[in-house]
C-alpha cells in the first residue's frame, strides 16, 4: 500500500454507483492500457509512469517472456494446492533462494506483502515465546491486524481493530542507542523497511541495521527485513539486505516478485525454517502455479537483461540531474527514490501529471517518490528533468 496525491481528484459517482467501495482518492487519469513504461488513457493521453503501480510493475507493461511464462503456465496448470507437488513451485523458490544468496534458503510463499509479514512475525512469536515486536517510526507493514499493529501511525488512523495482537514498540528511525532498551528477551523481532517506502524512501544507516542484527542476536530475537517495496532488485541489488551486507533471519517480499501478478514470499534462514512444524503455515493461494512461473520469469528476466545494473544507473542519472525546479535533494537507493521538495509533494506531482509524467507522494509532505520500471532508459530520466525544470520551485 503507497501513497499517491488526492489533488485534483475526480468526482466519484454516486455512492454505490459503479458497485466499488469509495475508499481511494482518485486520479485524474483512466487508464486502458500500457506498454512499455507508457499507460494510455481513455482520453488519448500518453503518460510516463515512473510509479509503476506502488512499485509493481518491475518490467513494464506487456513484457513478452512475462507474458510468455504466465500464458503457458495458464494453459498447461492453472492452479493446484499446495499438498500436491508441483515442479514449477519447486523451481521458483530455488530460483529465488539463489537470487537472494544470503542463506536463507526456505520459502514460504504467500499472496501480499502484508501476508508476507504476519506469516514471518507469527513464526517469530511461535519460535521465540516472547510477545513483543519492534519496530521502526516511519513504518509501513500492511494494513491487516498484525502487520497494521507495526504500522507507524495506524492505530490513531485506519486499524479498526479492538486491540493489537501483540505487544508493540516503536523505535526511532537510525537511533542505534534506542535499540538497547527496546529490544530485550520478552521481544519475538524486530520488523525494519531497510529502505521506508511509504515513509518517503527513507534508508536506513547501515549502522542502525547492524546493531539491531547485533542486538537480535543478543537477545535471541529475530530480525525480520520487510522488503516488500525495496526487494527483488529494486535497490539495483538482489535485496537490501546484499546492498548492506546485514543478514536478517528472514525476510519479506512482494511487488516486484511478481511484477505485476499477486504474489509474496517469506525467506527464513536455516535456524528458522527448522523450527517448522507441520500445520504451522497455511495458504490456499500462495504458491499457485502460475504465480510460481512469473517468480521464476521476473528473476531470470531481471538477471539476463542485467536489470540491476540499469536501475543503478538510472538511479545515478536521477540523482545527478533531476534535483532542479522544486527538488532540492534525494534519499533512497535504486528505484526506491525520494525527492526532496521545497513545496508540497502533491502540488509537483499534479504538475507532473499535467506534463505526462506519473510519479507518487509518500507520508512525508514534501517527498515525492520515485517506483519506476527497471527497464526505464536515460531518455525517461531527461523527461522527467525537463519536466522539473519547468515547475516552479
Amino acid at each position: 500500500m503507497s501513497l499517491i496525491s488526492s489533488t485534483n481528484i475526480i468526482p466519484m459517482p454516486r455512492f454505490g454507483e459503479d458497485h466499488l467501495a469509495h475508499v481511494y482518492a482518485m486520479l485524474p487519469l483512466e487508464v486502458v492500457d500500457a506498454k512499455g513504461v507508457y499507460l494510455n488513457t481513455r482520453d488519448g493521453r500518453r503518460i510516463l509512469d515512473m510509479y509503476g503501480g506502488h512499485a509493481v510493475a518491475a518490467l513494464g507493461y506487456g513484457h513478452p517472456r512475462w507474458v510468455e511464462a504466465l500464458t503457458k503456465q495458464a494453459g498447461s496448470l492453472l492452479f493446484q494446492t499446495n499438498v500436491v507437488s508441483v515442479d514449477v513451485r519447486r523451481r521458483a523458490a530455488t530460483k529465488l533462494a539463489n537470487f537472494c544468496g544470503l542463506g536463507l534458503d526456505t520459502i514460504f510463499f504467500v499472496n501480499s506483502g502484508a501476508e508476507a509479514n504476519e506469516n514471518a512475525m507469527k513464526i517469530a512469536l511461535r519460535m521465540t515465546g516472547a510477545n513483543k515486536i519492534v519496530a521502526i517510526e516511519g513504518s509501513f507493514h500492511g494494513r491487516t491486524a498484525a502487520a497494521g499493529a507495526v504500522t507507524w501511525g495506524a492505530q490513531k488512523k485506519w486499524y479498526g481493530f479492538a486491540r493489537t495482537p501483540f505487544e508493540v514498540e516503536f523505535i526511532p528511525r537510525d537511533n542505534v542507542e534506542a535499540i538497547e532498551k527496546a529490544v530485550t528477551d520478552t521481544t519475538a523481532a524486530v520488523i525494519v523497511e531497510p529502505i521506508q517506502g511509504v515513509g518517503g524512501a527513507i534508508d536506513m544507516s547501515k549502522a542502525f541495521l547492524q546493531a539491531l542484527r547485533h542486538r537480535c542476536t543478543e537477545m535471541g530475537s529475530l530480525l525480520i527485513f520487510d522488503e516488500v517495496q525495496c526487494g527483488v532488485g529494486r535497490t539495483g541489488f538482489p535485496f537490501a539486505a546484499n546492498m548492506y551486507d546485514v543478514t536478517p533471519d528472514m525476510i519479506t517480499t512482494a511487488k516486484a516478485l511478481g511484477a505485476g501478478f499477486p504474489v509474496s514470499a517469506v525467506l527464513l534462514a536455516d535456524h528458522v525454517a527448522q523450527e517448522l512444524k507441520m500445520d504451522d503455515l497455511g495458504t490456499t493461494f500462495g504458491g499457485g502455479p502460475m504465480a510460481c512461473a512469473v517468480v521464476e520469469a521476473v528473476i531470470e528476466i531481471i538477471e539476463s537483461e542485467r536489470l540491476m545494473d540499469n536501475v543503478q544507473k538510472r538511479s545515478a542519472q536521477i540523482r545527478k540531474t533531476c534535483v532542479v525546479g522544486p527538488v532540492t535533494g534525494t534519499q533512497g537507493a535504486g528505484l526506491l527514490l525520494g525527492l526532496k521538495t521545497s513545496r508540497p509533494a502533491k502540488d509537483v506531482h499534479a504538475e507532473l501529471l499535467k506534463r505526462g509524467i506519473l510519479t507518487g507522494t509518500s507520508g512525508d509532505p514534501n517527498v515525492l517518490r520515485i517506483l519506476a520500471p527497471f527497464t526505464i532508459e536515460s531518455e525517461h530520466v531527461e523527461m522527467l528533468r525537463d519536466a522539473l525544470m519547468q515547475i516552479s520551485a
